[in-house]
């Protein structure tokens, strides 16, 4: 039996396929930039239950290809024979160029780009969508070959057309560059099998192959360094064209460039599962949601269609009522300026394509967004709260003194505190491990349980150890003769049966480009304020050298919830920078959340509204800038269509404006948003 196409809509109600921005999008090949809009129902399905696709099923196959004159053949048919004609009518004036003649020649002239618009809106009529963009231009171009207006009729539906070829390319183009930005993995690597190096394609490689890659080349697979040094190019990645030195036993992604030695990596991920698959499948689906803006656009397109068309059949009927000279013709040319001039095609248009660019700049500064809607909430964002470790310093800690007693062996209790820590992936515990050495496994840890906010205990030997912080220390009732808040750096406390047993300094770095980000936030009247676990004297000491608005250290994650609660209460539009991962309730919370380091790890880009993949927090004031660039490109496009389009409607129905001023109202407006929207790519942030 044969299933009737159906239409899909979105959650404003729009319809998803059988229009022109769909056409546009299909016709490069870029559907996802538009969130799968072309997609619709209409499959025949034969006698043994499978499924065939009709010519009816609302997918549109072409591409464009070529050169870019190949598109505009019709257009330039159309031209020379819409000039030639306009030639002979007014400055080379021919007594053959008149009666059916001169009818014929306008027609041909109306046919190359005509006949392509008048064919998509049968189809639409059929798939029930009357009230589309080719409906309109048809109806209107038809409507003045039918009071003798054949110059204009043929005028109209030609800039329709080179419209439509303008945007075609505009699509294409933002297509090709987040194209060549993102899809770096190459589809052949170099394998070693039998230590014979073989090529094969990246998507059969199985995990612990080894790879060898030569300069120049591109790793297409994430696995982890085998050779002693190496250097990278990783801009696909982060943005950033200053190379990456990595050392043996380091992870190497999918899509850096291997710039010197020949090196060998092994595989650790499969290629579907890559860090680069993850992030390229992000930046296609980002569009897929929508801005909040964009939805009432569709929304508003969707119900000021009709209405249009209705009020143009009302211009050319009811003045017969009203007017005493009443002149069908003079009134139908009035309604057809109307019907041209409601397209909204500059709007359908050009606002996701201003959205998309925005992704795109994005995506070339190292940062992704999930989609367009937080565009626009980064635009207003008033407050960002930051955490601090891994955030605004460099996250890697390094012991800088050890205060124990010396009524205990100080080199054994350090012993048990690195089998302890090796539970934890805390950058604490890396400083510790670096600075102690191998875990002795000969060490038995019963009973290792983590508190959340405070540290690490277990029982060894039969006695309790305890890891952490002071308040781990004031939790069990251990006392001690140290003021935390003498001392400026990390402290890790530790107890061993009962009693005190003194403590480890660790000191972490400020990022080199925190205190820029700061300043650049403050140049935006966006306020700082930084919320962690550590003590208050360390975030307090952070906070002044940055000059952070305000600052809160010793929080457990329930406090930093509270704290962003208050920060909310003040009406304020929130963004939380942290790893994205341990932070999630305060994530969660915020408005938006940007997680730093995505190159690190899965649950980052998973967790996080916008990652930032090269750990710089300079990224985050970038951020900000491009969604307000964004929000501003996409409401003077708006402005740009609701004023011309609002001034020269009525003047059409006034009569004053002629089927040239609605041309410029429709397509050279729809041209000139696109040009704007385009631009935001080429911006710099």
């Amino acid at each position: 039996m044969t299933v009737q196409h159906k239409h899909k809509y979105d959650e404003a109600g729009t319809q998803l396929c059988c229009t022109q921005t769909t056409k546009i999008y299909n016709q490069t090949g870029a559907q996802e930039l538009i969130g799968h809009q072309g997609k619709c129902e209409g499959h025949n399905h034969n006698g043994d239950g499978q499924v065939q696709h009709t010519d009816d099923d609302g997918h549109d196959h072409s591409h464009v290809e070529g050169s870019p004159l190949k598109l505009f053949t019709p257009a330039i048919i159309s031209f020379v024979l819409l000039m030639l004609a306009i030639a002979l009518d007014n400055w080379v004036i021919q007594s053959w160029f008149q009666g059916w003649v001169r009818s014929v020649w306008y027609v041909i002239a109306y046919i190359p780009v005509g006949f392509p618009v008048i064919k998509d809106a049968i189809v639409s009529i059929r798939k029930g969508d009357v009230f589309s963009e080719f409906f309109l231009m048809a109806i209107a171009t038809i409507g003045a070959f039918a009071i003798g207006e054949y110059p204009e009729g043929v005028a109209v539906m030609l800039f329709y057309a080179v419209g439509e070829v303008f945007q075609t390319l505009a699509v294409s183009r933002a297509k090709g560059n987040i194209k060549a930005l993102l899809d770096q993995r190459p589809d052949e690597v170099t394998v070693l099998i039998n230590n014979q190096p073989q090529i094969i394609k990246a998507e059969n490689v199985e995990i612990g192959s080894i790879i060898q890659l030569k300069p120049g080349e591109k790793l297409g697979l994430d696995g982890e360094l085998l050779s002693d040094v190496a250097s990278f190019n990783t801009a696909a990645l982060t943005g950033e064209s200053k190379p990456d030195s990595k050392s043996k036993g380091e992870t190497v992604l999918a899509g850096m460039i291997n710039l010197n030695t020949v090196s060998l990596i092994k595989v650790t991920t499969a290629y579907t599962d890559s860090k680069l698959s993850k992030i390229l499948e992000l930046v296609q689906n980002a569009t897929a949601q929508k801005a909040p803006t964009e939805l009432f656009i569709r929304k508003f397109a969707k119900v000021y269609t009709p209405i249009v068309v209705f009020l143009a059949i009302g211009i050319c009927l009811l003045p017969a009522l009203l007017v005493q000279d009443y002149v069908f013709s003079d009134w139908l040319y009035r309604a057809l300026v109307f019907l041209v001039i409601s397209c909204p095609c500059a709007l359908v248009i050009s606002i996701p394509l201003g959205y998309f660019g925005g992704i795109g700049a994005a995506s070339r500064n190292g940062i992704l967004f999930k989609g367009s809607n937080f565009l626009d909430t980064l635009a207003n964002i008033q407050h960002v709260v930051m955490d601090k470790t891994g955030t605004m310093t460099e996250g890697v800690f390094q012991v800088q003194e050890v205060n124990f007693d010396t009524n205990f062996n100080q080199a054994e209790i350090l012993k048990m505190v690195n089998a302890l820590e090796s539970n934890s992936t805390h950058p604490v515990a890396t400083a510790i491990h670096q600075y102690v050495g191998e875990v002795d496994h000969n060490i038995r840890l019963d009973q290792v349980e983590e508190i959340g906010g405070h540290g690490l205990q277990a029982t060894v030997d039969g006695k309790q150890l305890l890891v952490g912080n002071f308040k781990l220390m004031d939790k069990f009732n251990i006392r001690y003769d140290v003021d935390p808040a003498t001392i400026v750096y990390t402290l890790i406390a530790v107890a061993y049966g009962g009693k005190f047993v003194g403590y480890i300094t660790i000191a972490d770095s400020i990022k080199t480009d925190a205190l820029e980000t700061i300043q650049q936030l403050h140049k935006l009247n966006v306020k700082a304020t930084m919320l962690s676990g550590d003590k208050s004297t360390v975030v307090r000491y952070v906070a002044d050298q940055l000059g952070i608005d305000q600052a809160y250290g010793d929080l457990l994650p329930e406090d930093k919830v509270n704290k962003l609660k208050e920060i909310k209460a003040q009406n304020q539009r929130v963004a939380f920078v942290g790893d994205g991962v341990n932070d999630a309730p305060v994530v969660a919370l915020s408005d938006v959340g940007i997680a730093m380091g995505g190159l690190g790890s899965d649950a980052t880009i998973e967790t996080a509204d916008v990652v930032i993949q090269d750990d710089k927090p300079s990224k985050i004031p970038v951020a900000i800038r491009i969604g307000k660039q964004t929000k501003r490109v996409v409401w003077q496009n708006i402005t740009l269509a609701f004023v011309v389009k609002g001034i020269v409607l009525i003047l059409g129905a006034g009569g004053i404006a002629t089927m040239w001023e609605a041309v410029f109202a429709d397509v050279g407006v729809s041209l000139i948003a696109i040009l704007n929207a385009v631009r935001i790519q080429k911006m710099k942030f």
